[in-house]
């Protein structure tokens, strides 16, 4: 069910299983699966995966990035009627946003603590690339959706080829996972959450496999004793007082800063052009 995404009456003569059956060995491999490897590959990014996803972002011209994010949509079919209203083209990447606990980490003094430098100017924010839909915030770097000039036409091709990371990422899990790729035909919503954590953690150990394999970026320069990085990553200071509403509310007012927002954009756009301006003009 989870490779092909069949339904459960479909493997009454391949498994001789009846439906009820089949239903249960799914809930029972889900549930031992999250509880088994959840706690690793659930996991929040460490000191040292931070650190390397940094030294990628910076060979890709873009110092201080973690990734990029976005939103994947899966349709419940069997959603009750009585709930359409909530879960029936209402949730929007926005919405999703909204409920996420991406930055509560951040906010609550717990993530560890990211330094970069771009173009010249400090920066003590880590920032993800989006597409359009998303706030100007200080952690979010979007495209420039009319470039006037090469510089701004060049960031824009580097953004987006690289914010498509995030839609290749989707891909492949929808692909290993028909189950996650065809409409959702099952009746409870937690079982429906516990299929998706599974089929990620299931790629996530598949990608710690292969990873060797494939890697197209190499980080050893920046191992180096004479590294030449520009990013740094600290453990967060355990020891410190658990921060109180004001500090919430000033980190806060940083991670939506606008104006932060728009000069690392611009020293984004410099450093780009930089680093890649004169392949194009080869």
């Amino acid at each position: 069910m989870l490779a092909y995404g069949c339904t459960a009456d479909a493997t009454d003569e391949y498994l001789r299983l009846g439906e009820s059956t089949t239903l249960s060995c799914l809930t029972n491999f889900t549930e031992s699966v999250i509880q088994l490897f959840g706690e690793e590959y659930l996991r929040r990014p460490t000191t040292e995966d931070l650190q390397r996803l940094l030294d990628i972002g910076e060979i890709r011209g873009f110092p201080g990035m973690v990734g990029s994010i976005d939103c994947m949509h899966w349709e419940w079919k069997n959603c009750p009627t009585a709930w359409k209203g909530q879960y029936t083209r209402t949730l929007n990447d926005i919405n999703v946003f909204d409920r996420s606990p991406i930055f509560d980490d951040i906010l609550q003094g717990r993530a560890p603590r990211v330094q970069y430098v771009v173009n010249g100017h400090q920066y003590d924010m880590a920032y993800y690339l989006t597409d359009g839909i998303y706030p100007k915030w200080s952690t979010f770097i979007q495209s420039i959706s009319l470039p006037q000039g090469p510089k701004a036409e060049l960031f824009a091709k580097v953004q987006e080829s690289t914010r498509k990371d995030v839609e290749r990422a989707f891909g492949v899990l929808q692909s290993r996972f028909a189950i996650v790729k065809n409409p959702a035909i099952l009746w409870d919503k937690k079982q429906i959450g516990m299929v998706m954590r599974t089929c990620i953690i299931l790629h996530n150990m598949v990608v710690e496999n292969e990873r060797n394999g494939y890697t197209q970026y190499d980080t050893s320069e920046f191992e180096e004793g004479t590294s030449t990085r520009s990013s740094n990553v600290d453990a967060p200071n355990t020891s410190e007082m658990p921060p109180n509403l004001a500090n919430m509310l000033l980190i806060r007012t940083h991670l939506r800063d606008r104006q932060l927002h728009e000069r690392l954009k611009n020293d984004l756009v410099e450093n780009i052009w930089n680093k890649f301006g004169n392949d194009e003009d080869e």
